[in-house]
């Protein structure tokens, strides 16, 4: 697959125009990865990357269905004989993304470009890479190009290196809830108070736990820290969500998101605080997502 790069002097940055204009590898400068490392030849989809851009959704729908303004709309299932759908549609598409500098790549998407795509709303998507001193920006946009009103959402779906120098990283944000989950992992109300073992509202690390949950009402703020080394991840207030997940690979995705999971879902029964977005006609849904490096990388 095509690999482009942009670099400075603090960040090096890998991206695969074929697979969803998603991240392959980022890494420091001095060659530390800050996302999980990737090797080309092991890549088959976007969940083997570094992150991968969630649109016109994100994370999952129940039953690939869900309720809008009177209408049942039914999705193909992700997985053959399976009951969701997850992360959006674009992921694992071509997208044509260009170099404007040795320093910024802009990718673009247009779901009338491909007869199989799994929304029955037409949409375009585009992603920006910046990269500017020890920051790393992430510029989102998601437009509904339908003539009719379109339920919305985005977000990104990074794995941080967890690991460095054998050292679990300490996590902190601060969040108003999360959602509780049945034995499908998706949320079955809205969210409540965060407990004692989800809060990370103080620095401290995961150890152990293994995790797979939505916070709402997010600050926009979360950091990783391995003693003098961080690496912070600052939103936009557009993505009012947090997805914190222990990976099996050892990595941990911390995502940034503009709704709960099944969201849609969740509206349609009357449940508040999802942010379910409704784009209307030519209407668009932006933000940003920042990473910053501080210390010795």
């Amino acid at each position: 697959m095509n690999t482009l790069r942009i670099h400075n002097e603090h960040w090096r940055l890998e991206v695969l125009p074929e697979l969803g204009a998603s991240v392959l590898n980022l890494s420091s400068a001095s060659g530390r990865p800050v996302l999980r490392h990737v090797d080309v030849k092991d890549v088959q989809t976007s969940s083997q990357c570094a992150s991968f851009t969630l649109m016109p959704y994100s994370n999952r729908i129940r039953d690939a269905r869900f309720r809008f303004e009177g209408r049942e709309v039914q999705l193909r299932p992700s997985q053959p004989g399976g009951h969701t759908v997850q992360h959006g549609d674009v992921r694992n598409r071509p997208w044509r993304v260009q170099p404007v500098s040795g320093t910024h790549l802009v990718g673009l998407f247009d779901s009338r470009d491909c007869a199989d795509i799994n929304w029955p709303w037409a949409f375009t998507a585009r992603i920006e890479y910046v990269l500017h001193g020890p920051h790393l920006d992430m510029a989102l946009t998601l437009t509904n190009v339908s003539g009719e009103p379109m339920p919305a959402g985005m977000g990104l779906h990074p794995y941080f290196a967890r690991w460095q120098d054998d050292t679990d990283p300490t996590v902190q944000f601060q969040a108003g809830g999360v959602y509780h989950v049945d034995d499908t992992l998706m949320p079955t109300e809205a969210a409540q108070d965060v407990p004692p073992e989800l809060d990370f509202s103080s620095a401290r690390s995961i150890g152990p736990a293994q995790l797979d949950r939505v916070y709402g009402s997010w600050d926009g703020v979360a950091r990783l820290a391995w003693g003098e080394r961080s690496v912070t991840l600052t939103a936009d207030a557009a993505f009012s969500h947090l997805v914190l997940f222990t990976a099996p690979d050892g990595s941990l995705a911390m995502e940034p998101v503009t709704h709960a999971t099944d969201a849609f879902n969740l509206a349609a029964r009357g449940v508040h605080g999802t942010d379910m977005r409704v784009l209307q006609s030519g209407e668009a849904l932006s933000g940003a997502v920042r990473l910053t490096l501080d210390g010795p990388w």
